[in-house]
């Protein structure tokens, strides 16, 4: 029998953050501070920090799962004291309004309470990578990429704007793609910064990250224009990989972003307007809401690239004829495998090498794409990871619901393909390419891997 994993609590004291309390104790064993918030909460580990506030991982112990949370502590500066009431009847405003944003792609507010001389707020935990972990990992964004990230946000930002909510910080950090679905989620609104500056009557007080900050917001004014500008930012940041203060060019006064595209990474000139548009200076010349720049982005030409699937060589020198003719053929198992060799192939590894994780992190969307188009497109759309991706979205991610809809057994044993999979026309939907390749010790996340890197491209 397994043992159970040792879990550390650590210490919620911002002077302590000790790390190392077992899971059994109750109070810090380096400064003696309760280790449960709010009577529920243990803290897992620090996930962010700034000036005004502190970000955690945590758990909720009253729950029969324990489910994880994310709790964001705000500590009232001591030398303002006599305004700490103040901030609190503010911090319950903003927690009602909060409340009040309930959409699929913003964090769920679960609680907010005051321990201690902090505040807290208790949000949904989001699993994946945030756009600039993408950034790092993968490099820089193109078209398509942007066309989809404005198109999945920007109805975002006309709900939160409708109720008269700004966000104030959007950048790349605080947009995270969901691994069990692929969408992205706006996180770590500015409620903090906001409290503080209104609270402390500091009517100047900057509320953002100066990067991607618009120039009102310099001066204490933030404004639905502001995210719209801080949006665009973040575009061209992804689509370049530099920092936004290298961007722009002050002895001009002006924007000089395509100056550092690099070679092929083109932008169609209907989406650099847009861009353009989002960046000017006099809030007047910006667009007027998040719903007037969807208008723009749907006239223009679709942005989703679309790779022909008669061009079978990759951009890093993958051949998919083999595959195709093997799809062509009906030889469903053969293919099977080369969709193996090829997914190796792609990101450098021997064939046959299991593929984890952080391998399928690196397999370029492209690749994925022309495999999934060929299985897609020779097999009549019953086949292929999209067809995969759509089924296990239709189960509400479920994998023990989504093996028994494509008809694959719940562990994924590495003993001959055969004797798991069923290599006919007859096999259920979604049934192939199979999984064959997937290692690990966690080896049903593959599907959440797979329909992320889809949402990619």
């Amino acid at each position: 029998m397994l043992e159970k994993p040792l879990v550390m609590k650590l210490c919620p004291n911002t002077g302590c953050l000790y790390s190392h309390n077992p899971d059994t104790a109750q109070i810090c064993l380096k400064c003696g501070e309760n280790l449960l918030l709010n009577h529920r909460y243990h803290l897992l580990r620090l996930i962010g920090h700034g000036g005004f506030g502190i970000t955690f991982l945590a758990v909720d112990e009253h729950l029969p799962s324990q489910p994880r949370c994310v709790i964001k502590q705000f500590s009232f500066p001591a030398q303002y004291g006599r305004s700490y009431h103040q901030a609190v009847k503010l911090f319950r405003q903003e927690a009602v309004r909060l409340d009040e944003l309930q959409h699929p792609q913003i964090p769920k507010l679960l609680g907010y309470f005051e321990q201690e001389n902090r505040l807290y707020l208790v949000e949904e935990w989001i699993p994946g990578q945030t756009l600039k972990e993408e950034l790092q990992q993968n490099g820089v964004f193109h078209e398509p990429q942007i066309g989809r990230l404005l198109q999945e946000l920007l109805p975002v930002l006309q709900f939160i704007h409708d109720k008269q909510i700004i966000h104030r910080d959007i950048k790349p950090a605080n947009i995270i793609r969901n691994s069990s679905q692929g969408k992205l989620v706006l996180i770590d609104f500015g409620v903090a910064k906001h409290i503080t500056a209104t609270a402390l009557l500091q009517t100047g007080t900057t509320i953002g990250s100066p990067e991607y900050m618009a120039p009102e917001q310099t001066r204490g004014k933030s404004l639905p224009a502001s995210d719209l500008y801080s949006l665009g930012v973040t575009c061209i940041h992804l689509l370049t990989d530099i920092s936004p203060f290298d961007l722009f060019d002050v002895a001009s006064d002006r924007w000089v972003w395509r100056d550092y595209l690099l070679p092929g990474n083109t932008i169609s000139k209907q989406l650099a307007e847009i861009l353009d548009k989002l960046l000017h200076n006099a809030i007047a010349q910006r667009y007027k809401s998040a719903a007037e720049v969807l208008q723009a982005l749907n006239c223009c030409p679709p942005t989703v690239k679309q790779q022909p699937v008669n061009t079978l060589y990759s951009e890093v020198g993958v051949d998919y004829h083999q595959l195709r003719d093997l799809l062509a053929a009906k030889q469903w198992q053969l293919a099977d495998q080369e969709t193996w060799a090829v997914m190796c192939q792609a990101i450098s590894k021997p064939v046959g090498s299991y593929l984890f994780m952080g391998d399928l992190a690196k397999l370029p969307c492209e690749d994925l794409q022309i495999i999934d188009q060929l299985w897609s497109k020779y097999s009549q759309g019953r086949f292929g990871f999209s067809v995969q991706k759509q089924i296990y979205e239709s189960v509400d991610c479920d994998y023990v619901r989504f093996c028994a809809a494509v008809g694959w057994k719940l562990h994924n044993s590495h003993s001959p393909p055969n004797w798991q999979f069923s290599f006919n026309g007859a096999s259920p939907q979604g049934h192939l390419p199979s999984r064959v390749w997937a290692g690990g010790t966690q080896w049903w996340r593959h599907i959440n891997a797979v329909s992320a890197r889809l949402a990619i491209y």
